[in-house]
């Protein structure tokens, strides 16, 4: 009987093979957690929202009335014409799948091969996400990161020649960097350089290019001798707060899960970025006895750079002392360095978004030490990932820097990059689009 009861239980396990492949099969098949779905779409609407209002307000407020407007509208339409270049073939120059440690190739051009079933990684092994929800995150990155440019040139530039530069930097120096650090094949991906959300890819790449910008372009009509004040600090304060609240998409939305690292990234937007706000008050009542609105909303941007590359690997108190340090080095060069050299970078892109991505980023290699609260393993060592950082700062720096140079005097060649000195005169607003933002 047991010897029947053997082979009757063999011949069970037999017929039961094809099953149990099944179940074997279905265990390995990538998982889409619908909440990760959900929250990367919210993410992604998070991210447009610091653009256009954020952005937009933010920057119109610091401006003259006169050029309230046409800010508004440079903001809007590069975000407009970058998201269409995006799916036409950003996706792939960035994401393409190629080997290269420099561009993502042609193989995703026009979104070739991406279908409601096809799939993007996400930190987790065998968990996904649609590659839809992949490609319009990434693409609110590359909407915002050009738009943070028009703060050099802000007040002077020619809109035909902001358009053009635009479409031409994110092709190529945007899509590349992006590549660089954040697919598998980039070169600074493989250095080991640790940008969680974009401090290279966004801020130093768009810092540098604004630099560029307002050295190139030369100051505005009356620079130094006009009142070009903000015309308004409540629209600047609103877009401030705007930015902020976009930032909790930008920052936690870049660990791609609804898990707990996308939590510590949110706990750590929140508080670097309080701490950048008191910061750079202090500062300010130092220096000139009084705490300013536009040093509050200018730290407050300040802390939301920094944190950018540092939000998924630094512990809370960490990014305390972050947003701490990082607004007297950008209150330095917003007022003693801009000054000393002349240049006009009308809304400080360059002392807020570079310098800020600087200390960001080499910020990180530092505060990912475990010793520190950081997430960084037990081999981490600091001097190690400092250099490393340093080298992914140096080549953003580089790329954007010569890069920009050279697509600035193409867009002069091809459309000019500078309005009339009447047309300035008079304000943007009308002598480039035709209304006005107020009416008294």
């Amino acid at each position: 009987m047991k010897k029947a009861m053997g082979i009757g239980g063999l011949f069970a396990l037999l017929g039961s093979l094809p099953a149990m492949a099944q179940d074997t099969a279905a265990e390995v098949a990538p998982i889409i957690d619908k909440g990760d779905v959900t929250w990367m779409m919210t993410a992604s609407a998070l991210v447009l929202f610091m653009t256009v209002p954020g952005l937009a307000l933010f920057y119109g407020g610091l401006v003259r009335s006169k050029n309230m407007l046409s800010v508004m509208m440079q903001t809007t339409m590069i975000a407009a014409v970058v998201m269409i270049v995006w799916v036409l073939y950003g996706y792939s120059f960035a994401f393409g799948g190629s080997t290269s440690p420099y561009w993502g190739g042609l193989g995703k051009l026009f979104l070739a091969g991406v279908t409601p079933d096809s799939t993007a990684a996400t930190f987790t092994d065998g968990v996904v996400l649609p590659e839809y929800v992949f490609i319009a995150f990434q693409m609110t990155f590359a909407a915002i990161t050009p738009g943070l440019i028009i703060g050099a040139f802000a007040e002077r530039a020619k809109f035909s020649g902001v358009l053009l530069f635009s479409v031409l930097w994110v092709t190529f120096i945007y899509f590349p960097i992006a590549h660089m650090v954040w697919d598998g094949a980039g070169l600074i991906f493989n250095m080991g350089a640790i940008d969680f959300a974009g401090g290279t890819v966004v801020h130093i790449n768009a810092g540098v290019a604004a630099l560029v910008w307002a050295l190139v372009l030369g100051p505005r009509v009356g620079f130094g001798k006009d009142n070009m004040a903000p015309h308004s600090m409540t629209l600047t304060m609103v877009g401030a707060a705007m930015l902020w609240f976009g930032w909790f998409g930008f920052n936690a939305g870049s660990n791609l899960e609804a898990t707990s690292g996308a939590t510590l990234a949110m706990l750590n937007t929140f508080v670097c970025t309080a701490a950048a706000i008191v910061s750079w008050a202090l500062v300010e009542t130092i220096t000139r006895g009084k705490a300013s609105g536009l040093g509050a909303a200018s730290g407050m941007v300040a802390g939301l750079v920094a944190i950018t590359p540092a939000c998924g690997t630094t512990g809370p108190v960490g990014a305390i002392i972050l947003g701490l340090a990082v607004s007297p080095v950008c209150y330095f060069f917003v007022t003693t360095v801009k000054q000393k050299f002349g240049y006009d970078d009308s809304l400080d892109v360059f002392g807020v978004h570079g310098i800020g991505g600087i200390v960001g980023a080499i910020g990180t290699g530092i505060l990912m030490a475990p010793g520190l609260g950081g997430m960084g393993g037990e081999d981490f060592a600091i001097g190690a990932q400092v250099m490393i950082q340093i080298k992914a700062v140096l080549i953003t720096l580089l790329w954007s820097g010569v890069g920009s140079l050279i697509l600035i005097y193409i867009t002069k060649a091809i459309t000019g990059i500078r309005v009339a000195s009447d047309d300035e005169r008079q304000g943007l607003d009308l002598t480039s689009h035709g209304e006005s933002a107020y009416h008294s």
